[in-house]
């Protein structure tokens, strides 16, 4: 026996004489469960839960697992708000303004009429106070936030009937997401708040006469151009509404620091995963449903130009009355204000003409 080997054995043999050998401790696994407010059948819009849980597994080695739900799986589609800060689920994937129920600001996470694009969203959020001005808003729900996807402009929806005007809106019974149904109530229309899996079917029976969804690829998955000839553009209330990933804020508290970076992480993946797919997807869609003979028109402009003020009148009499609203939609606004200055000389300019030539 050498030197070395022997010094070392003898070591070991006085630590285990003293009684103190040294315990060792595997990493326990994480595990946690996601509550998601989308059906698994959109493989766009569900999965970007699935591909923020399968990332951070990636990240983790395997030893942080995130198993993930559909609507309605372990709680309602519109209770996962409420099962994060309770702690009955680690974390959910959703759309923030579906609870502007509980607080008008919720719908700022996420998106607002004449609002911010998914580009200018996802600055204001990353580089600009978004995220920090959320996230202390957040706290009083004890939930922690990253953001978890976009799908870009949405377009305006499936009707029934032909919208030829302002009059057309007055008593029309829309299935439109969160907050926007506050402006269609004020342009004369009656919003319903009514879950992606449901929507089809009160469409088909004509218990609703208008319905907004997403976009050509998910909209044509739940079969919307079978119950509903027009599909009309822009989704003025959805220029780039936001997904989030809620964490309950203990849960996410006992992470280690390398744990939350993984969270970081895969959020960011899956936020820019959600987009492209949809980037990539919608325009094969739209083709698809234009061959199928959908009708696809522009809203008439002074549907557009009602819809502007009454969304610019909103937003005055929130600040007046809603103190959070007022905190960060100031900050908001402002951001606007110079984003759109900046995308109407680089952004707007490049998109039209690219649009108008033959490629």
């Amino acid at each position: 026996m050498d030197r070395r080997s022997a010094l070392k054995n003898a070591g070991i043999l006085g630590v285990l004489a003293a009684g103190t050998a040294p315990a060792v401790h595997a990493q326990a696994a994480i595990r946690w469960r996601l509550a998601s407010s989308f059906p698994k059948s959109l493989d766009t819009i569900y999965g970007a839960a699935e591909t923020f849980a399968k990332k951070v597994g990636e990240l983790s080695g395997g030893k942080f697992v995130i198993s993930t739900h559909a609507a309605g799986e372990l709680m309602p589609p519109f209770g996962v708000v409420d099962g994060v800060q309770n702690g009955t689920v680690e974390v959910a994937h959703t759309a923030p303004y579906y609870f502007f129920g509980k607080d008008e600001t919720f719908a700022l996470g996420c998106a607002i009429p004449f609002g911010l694009n998914s580009r200018q969203m996802t600055s204001w959020m990353f580089q600009g106070n978004g995220l920090k001005l959320m996230r202390e808003f957040y706290k009083q729900y004890n939930i922690v936030n990253f953001p978890g996807g976009n799908t870009g402009v949405q377009m305006g929806g499936w009707y029934r009937k032909e919208i030829k005007s302002v009059a057309d809106i007055k008593g029309l019974k829309f299935r439109v997401g969160g907050f926007a149904g506050k402006v269609i109530e004020r342009m004369g229309g009656v919003p319903q708040n009514i879950p992606g899996g449901e929507i089809y079917q009160s469409l088909e029976k004509g218990t609703i006469d208008a319905a907004e969804w997403i976009g050509p690829y998910d909209d044509q998955k739940l079969g919307f151009n079978k119950v509903a000839p027009f599909y009309y553009y822009p989704g003025w209330w959805e220029g780039g509404p936001q997904l989030d990933i809620y964490i309950n804020d203990k849960a996410y508290n006992s992470l280690s620091a390398e744990n939350k970076a993984i969270v970081e992480c895969a959020a960011a993946f899956a936020h820019v995963d959600c987009q492209a797919k949809y980037d990539a997807r919608n325009p094969i869609a739209l083709k698809q449903l234009v061959a199928s003979k959908t009708k696809v028109l522009p809203f008439p402009k002074d549907v557009m130009d009602l819809a502007f003020k009454e969304s610019m009148s909103l937003y005055d009499e929130l600040s007046t009355k809603n103190p959070n609203w007022k905190k960060v939609y100031a900050d908001y606004a402002a951001f606007r204000r110079e984003q759109n200055l900046w995308f109407r000389f680089s952004e707007a300019s490049f998109d039209r003409y690219m649009q108008s030539v033959k490629l």
